[in-house]
């Protein structure tokens, strides 16, 4: 079984991905997908606000479906309940975008394996904040 947490995917993605979309990402700063957009953005990173109130966070403006959301996108980033996963992979396929990343306890491997089998770079199960720190790029 792949666990979609390669070292030199995950240094990539953060190291050359500009356009990030935060799916669950609002204007509530208690929520962990606010700190950790607000990290992304604090070293380089295009924030894409994706929620269904599509609200703009830190000056961008926000998308109510990851299929609303104009441009191309480099990585998909997922603070959503398990569940949801499978539809948001199928967005982030159809919108051609680079990857998708799920964050810690987000997890749905069929969705990842059909991801990985479009093309996209996955990463599941996983914090971008904690991996820069914890490969020293922030």
């Amino acid at each position: 079984m792949a666990t979609y947490a390669d070292p030199a995917v995950i240094r990539r993605l953060l190291t050359e991905a500009e356009v990030w979309a935060v799916v669950g990402l609002g204007d509530n700063p208690s929520r962990a997908a606010w700190s950790v957009a607000r990290r992304l953005q604090a070293n380089g990173k295009k924030l894409v606000p994706v929620h269904p109130r599509a609200e703009t966070v830190f000056g961008e403006p926000g998308y109510a479906t990851l299929a609303d959301v104009p441009g191309h996108v480099d990585v998909v980033d997922m603070f959503v309940n398990s569940r949801r996963v499978g539809g948001i992979v199928d967005q982030a396929i159809a919108a051609g975008a680079g990857a998708v990343w799920t964050q810690l306890d987000v997890v749905d491997l069929e969705a990842a394996a059909r991801a990985a089998a479009a093309g996209l770079d996955v990463v599941v199960d996983r914090c971008p904040a904690i991996e820069a720190a914890r490969l020293g790029l922030w």
